[in-house]
């Protein structure tokens, strides 16, 4: 055990916590019954934006490479492929049991030669199994499939007594959709169980096309008799561009490749190719030096469509291509603003890019995707609707005010902001956008009766209140 400084990916929202690295269960219980009044929290890769993974004055749990000793791997059908006892795939159905501090990075090394894919990652694959269910991350293909939690089978959590549970859909139903999107409040994952999809190649078949705004952007993308035939679809949009540009992005949209799938067809072989200094001057993203770059970004696409094949890497996961990408925004960090507001009230999406475009804040990445219906987890942040994130630096003159403005805009009309990506909402804010959060609550409390699952999250938007 040592005490550590911790951030999320946004480097901003710095706390200490004891750091405990441990790789059993035994291990884990027995930090458990010595946890003071700050509680503990289960920490993975570090990849959400803000304080989830944190606990000042607390405990923080690290789970260690996977090795199968915390969930305790005990399979042996001929059917399983199986690595270091960690991950094992029933190579006909798809089904892959695999240890919660597995990285998904080493579960697609696994299953893509195989003619597997994960049905769901977000834009990292630097995330964990755990932090993934615990988030219930959503993708490019939410409109078609779903956020990741609706691919779990079952999951094997220890709670704060010390007990394990199996829990899956049918048994344990309200306790398994608590725990998807519960952001480790409810116990900690082991492990689990998802169903993953088939691909006979690596390639992505991709579809791209400059978009002038972003009312033709909502205009193709809404057209769901076009943009379900795509199972991923996702814009990137310019932030910078005022007047009749307003919001102008690049639309991207693909499928998997198909052909026979053969090992050279799943060849799986991510690389990076640049990495971030550690020490980047706070200067380095004006307006001006972001204005140009979105100029070129968007120029560099097709002006109509056109197709190209992508790998699975550079499709999915471009920004892992630049080791520490997130040093870019300097010594202040950034904070990711991530909301979503129903179909109907795309307007809000409209007036949100031009409150950041009149406010002169500057942003190179901002993203824009259709969702498709929430799943049934209460705290699950997709729901049927628009999905716009937006990285802005956190030293930006006037940003606290900005966001305030933003988030009554948004949950005036029903929509809400995701905890992975949270560092700025407020209490008030965050309840008014999830109408269930009194619902799991409950099912924490029943869970978590002693209240030992504490991050700074929970504490800063009183979540266990």
């Amino acid at each position: 055990m040592s005490t550590q400084r911790f951030a999320g990916w946004g480097q901003v929202m710095w706390s200490h916590g004891r750091l405990h690295e441990v790789d059993s269960v035994d291990e884990i219980r027995n930090i458990l019954s010595s946890t003071g009044s700050r509680g503990a929290i289960a920490r993975g890769m570090g990849r959400s934006y803000g304080d989830a993974a944190q606990n000042s004055g607390g405990d923080v749990i690290s789970l260690l490479e996977a090795n199968g000793a915390l969930s305790g791997f005990d399979t042996t059908s001929d059917a399983d492929i199986q690595s270091g006892e960690s991950i094992s795939l029933d190579t006909d159905t798809g089904r892959v049991m695999v240890e919660a501090n597995v990285v998904l990075e080493d579960l697609l090394r696994i299953c893509i030669p195989l003619g597997w894919f994960v049905p769901v990652t977000p834009g990292t694959r630097f995330v964990s199994i755990g932090g993934a269910i615990a988030a219930d991350i959503h993708g490019k293909n939410h409109h078609c499939d779903g956020s990741f939690g609706s691919h779990i089978l079952s999951m094997r959590v220890l709670l704060s007594t010390g007990d394990i549970v199996d829990l899956d859909p049918q048994n344990n139903s309200t306790w398994f959709w608590a725990t998807i999107g519960g952001m480790g409040l409810t116990g900690i994952i082991l492990r689990a169980v998802i169903q993953l999809i088939p691909i006979s190649s690596h390639n992505i078949d991709v579809t791209t096309q400059r978009v002038s705004n972003v009312e033709e952007l909502m205009n193709i993308m809404g057209d769901q008799s076009s943009d379900d035939t795509y199972r991923y679809s996702v814009a990137w949009v310019d932030i910078m561009a005022s007047g009749d540009h307003l919001g102008r992005g690049v639309l991207t949209r693909g499928n998997h490749a198909q052909g026979e799938p053969t090992r050279d067809a799943l060849l799986y072989e991510p690389n990076v190719r640049l990495t971030i200094p550690k020490y980047i001057p706070n200067s380095v993203l004006s307006s001006i030096s972001v204005k140009a770059f979105n100029s070129l970004w968007y120029k560099k696409a097709p002006k109509t469509e056109q197709q190209s094949a992508e790998s699975i890497s550079s499709f999915f996961h471009p920004l892992d291509g630049v080791k520490n990408w997130n040093r870019v925004y300097g010594s202040r960090g950034f904070i990711q603003y991530q909301v979503v507001v129903p179909l109907v009230q795309r307007d809000v999406i409209t007036d949100i890019v031009k409150r950041f475009n009149a406010s002169g804040v500057p942003s190179f990445l901002a993203v824009l995707k259709r969702m498709g219906p929430s799943n049934e987890a209460p705290l699950s942040f997709p729901i049927e609707g628009w999905t716009l994130t937006v990285d802005v630096p956190a030293n930006h003159n006037g940003l606290a005010l900005l966001l305030s403005t933003l988030d009554e805009l948004v949950v005036s009309v029903g929509g809400r902001h995701y905890l992975a990506k949270d560092a700025h909402v407020s209490p008030n804010s965050f309840e008014r956008g999830y109408p269930r959060l009194n619902e799991w609550r409950g099912v924490a409390r029943e869970m978590d009766p002693n209240g030992v699952w504490i991050s700074d999250l929970s504490r800063r938007l009183n979540l266990r209140k």
